[in-house]
């Protein structure tokens, strides 16, 4: 991802600072969907677990990415799948932005957001909305899941489209774990799923 400077300076030797620029960024996001011309908007937003990439399309949120999987890797990702029209516009994202921080602030368990699940389809996409029925706090096995979505022996497959979940913290593929009660991996990393879970079980 392009971070901007604390100031840049123009052909004609003038200086911008931080906040003009963010300020005509703001300008040009406002524009760009006023035409119809932002397909997806993105912001990042600090949390217990590292900076989060949050990113979304007309239909709802459609991806939070973790510091590990790289933010400027899932941006072209985004720019392939979806379009090229991808800009840094936080308006879009305010929502989002404003449930994550309740929820890190323990003040929020229940995420009331639009969802746009193309990144997933078929079974991955199947397992992932089913993701969402399991409560704050509570806990699931992979084989649990499986037997949830009709596909009792489809323990792996399950356990990628956990992995693959485009949507981590908010469809809390962290709620799902090992037959031994062991956290299994994370896209996030197995620190980030153990903050998760500590922060719930602490409610």
């Amino acid at each position: 991802m392009i971070t901007s400077p604390d100031h840049l300076e123009s052909a004609d030797g003038t200086r911008a600072s931080a906040g003009t620029l963010a300020m005509l960024g703001d300008r040009l996001a406002l524009a760009a969907e006023a035409e119809g011309l932002l397909d997806v908007a993105y912001t990042t937003a600090d949390s217990p677990v590292g900076t989060l990439l949050l990113a979304a399309t007309p239909a709802g949120l459609v991806r939070v990415a973790y510091d590990v999987e790289d933010h400027d890797r899932v941006l072209d990702i985004l720019a392939r799948r979806i379009s090229p029209r991808v800009l840094r516009a936080p308006r879009r994202l305010d929502a989002a932005a404003r449930q994550l921080d309740e929820y890190f602030g323990g003040r929020r368990q229940v995420f009331d957001l639009p969802l746009d699940l193309s990144l997933s389809t078929g079974f991955r996409q199947l397992v992932q909305r089913r993701l969402t029925e399991i409560g704050y706090g509570q806990t699931r096995t992979y084989g649990q899941i499986a037997e949830l979505v009709g596909r009792p022996r489809a323990v792996r497959a399950v356990g990628t489209a956990c992995a693959t979940n485009p949507l981590p913290v908010v469809v809390p593929c962290h709620r799902v774990l090992r037959a031994d009660g062991t956290t299994g991996g994370y896209v996030g990393g197995p620190g980030a799923k153990k903050t998760l879970l500590r922060l719930e079980a602490a409610a």
